[in-house]
């Protein structure tokens, strides 16, 4: 917009060249409200949130599962390296010299329940963590839309506008980089370990398998911690990503909150609406006054009392306009108008329309109402003048 207007003030300083440009600026001000350079409203991800469009990184999950497997076995690593170590000996102590059916069932069988021991914990660790990143990244959300059958996934050429999308190469250039990265990596690592790996044969194999797993440990935590700083960052961009998916035109913010709140017109009608007939209640209220106090000519306000009440009421009250039309009620329905400019201000600010007085004003009100029964050849009882 910003451009445009500068466009405009050029446009400007050659009068007589307007009509040319007129219909081009007309266009490009219709292009600039078509750009989605708002940010997305709540309504907006809400909906693309039910649709199933969230911000998620497949890498930070990758990430979290490769460090709880690998996390899981550093800590079982004693624990697992016994059981088959120990079940191996068994077996082999215990192999019989023929292969029958029952003995393949009693190997299978135990095969099974070592691998219950010793892979299990694992698994159950690799998968209460992939859930708990998958819940932090995008909550709990159930949608079956994207699972939905739709025609325009069979159409070639979409397909083909899919594979070279921006977005699948923006995929592709991360893959690439990630894999010389972690290349380099676990280049830096090795090229200090290959030297020592034909030492291992020397060892008894407890020891070289205790030495090889240590070795293995170190260079997948390092590769891990490589993983996570990508996924990260690449959980940053994928939530910047979502937000210029989701950026919308300035004509789509004013239609949903058309849709949501209303269209403001008619909004705004209806206030006037009830404006007018809160003002025709009031107006309806002013015959039964006993008084109307002016100040004279800005303020009018039309006081009641009745016995039995605990203090007089406001029936009605009003400035300018609405102050002349009280008054000329009141003279239609013959009620007296006393101007008291102290008092009219002082009522006017205080009290609400159906409020009564307030107990400051007690007397001030009481002597006029005093004078207007006086003026009506009326009495009050004492009681009713107290109050």
């Amino acid at each position: 917009m910003e451009c445009i207007q500068a466009f405009q003030q050029q446009l400007n300083l050659f009068p007589h060249e307007n009509l040319i440009y007129e219909k081009n600026f007309f266009n490009l001000q219709r292009f600039a409200e078509g750009e989605k350079t708002e940010e997305p409203t709540a309504k907006k991800r809400g909906d693309a949130r039910k649709k199933g469009q969230v911000a998620k990184s497949q890498e930070l999950n990758a990430a979290f599962v490769l460090l709880a497997g690998f996390l899981g076995l550093k800590i079982l690593w004693e624990f697992i390296y016994g059981n088959i170590a120990g079940y191996a000996t068994h077996v082999f102590s215990n192999l019989a010299y023929t292969t029958t059916t029952e003995t393949i069932s009693e190997l299978f069988l135990g095969i099974m329940v070592l691998l219950g021991k010793t892979a299990l914990p694992i698994m159950l660790g690799i998968m209460v963590f992939g859930l708990a990143v998958n819940f932090y990244q995008v909550g709990f959300v159930i949608s079956t839309e994207p699972l939905g059958f739709k025609l325009d996934k069979l159409n070639p050429i979409n397909g083909f506008g899919r594979i070279f999308s921006k977005r699948s190469l923006v995929e592709l250039v991360k893959s690439i980089f990630k894999i010389i990265v972690i290349g380099f990596f676990l280049y830096l690592f090795l090229k200090d370990e290959i030297p020592y790996m034909p030492y291992f044969i020397y060892y008894d194999l407890t020891h070289s398998m205790t030495e090889i797993a240590d070795k293995i440990f170190a260079m997948a935590f390092q590769v891990i911690a490589v993983i996570m700083v990508l996924a990260v960052a690449d959980y940053a961009y994928q939530q910047w990503q979502m937000t210029q998916d989701l950026k919308m035109t300035k004509q789509e913010v004013k239609d949903e909150y058309k849709q949501t709140e209303g269209d403001p017109q008619i909004k705004g009608k209806i206030k006037q609406k009830q404006r007018q007939m809160a003002m025709q209640r009031m107006m309806q209220e002013v015959p039964k006054a006993d008084v109307i106090v002016t100040n004279p000519t800005h303020l009018a306000i039309a006081i009641m009392y009745q016995p039995g009440m605990i203090a007089p009421v406001v029936l009605a009250k009003g400035q300018d306009l609405v102050a002349e039309r009280i008054k000329a009620i009141a003279r239609e329905n013959r009620i007296t108008i006393v101007e008291n400019k102290p008092l009219a201000r002082a009522l006017y600010e205080a009290v609400e329309v159906g409020g009564s007085v307030p107990q400051e004003l007690y007397k001030a009100v009481a002597e006029l109402l005093a004078y207007v029964y006086k003026l009506k050849n009326k009495k009050i009882r004492p009681s009713s003048a107290a109050a």
